[in-house]
């Protein structure tokens, strides 16, 4: 039996920036299948998380710190650059998590969306809730920039956006990355991703 997984993102979170890339090479050993699906974080927060929005505002304590090391740490070892925090961090997220729900029907052109646009806001820092931005991130890669900031005004992808993020909220998902094994056996964040692992080799 093939697992399945469902990888819940949002562009703006630097532990799904590690967790996309490190998944991928479990993907492959594996030969589990995966669905990538855009959504709005900070719908999330808002519904079930606010505690974010209070440790946001320590940001100069002991645990803020330590999230720092940690995070440049786990860079390191995945050796992915981090310029982290951008000038407009937290940044929002809308506009460039509708581009993504433009592509969801196309799982391989989201996937080479995604990952340029991550190198964008987390290497780069780029601002990618601009729409010029994004259209310069979808024609480096020989997409139809132009085209694709249009589909972020178009309502059935907003409406996919919003369907996308209640839908995480609804199977008891909190945060970006929200990984489901096989429809129901989430898991969060990148420190999570070897009992990803775990659950995809217990299927096959």
């Amino acid at each position: 039996m093939t697992a399945k997984v469902e990888f819940f993102f949002d562009l703006s979170s630097p532990w799904t920036y590690l967790a996309f890339h490190n998944i991928r090479p479990i993907l492959a050993e594996t030969g589990a299948e995966v669905t990538w699906r855009p959504f709005l974080v900070g719908g999330v927060f808002n519904a079930v998380n606010k505690s974010v929005y209070a440790a946001r505002e320590d940001s100069k304590g002991p645990k803020a710190r330590f999230f720092m090391k940690s995070l440049r740490d786990w860079a390191a070892w995945s050796d992915l650059p981090l310029n982290f925090p951008a000038p407009w961090h937290p940044v929002r997220s809308v506009h460039a998590m509708r581009a993504c729900c433009a592509l969801e029907e196309d799982q391989p052109a989201l996937a080479q969306f995604a990952e340029a646009a991550f190198s964008a806001y987390f290497d780069r820092q780029e601002n990618i809730d601009e729409p010029e931005v994004l259209a310069a991130i979808a024609n480096d890669i020989g997409m139809d920039g132009a085209a694709l900031v249009a589909q972020t005004q178009d309502d059935p992808v907003k409406l996919r956006l919003r369907t996308n993020t209640e839908e995480v909220i609804e199977r008891g998902g909190f945060g970006s990355p929200s990984i489901f094994v096989n429809g129901s056996d989430l898991y969060f964040g990148n420190d999570q991703l070897p009992l990803v692992r775990r659950a995809i080799t217990s299927t096959i």
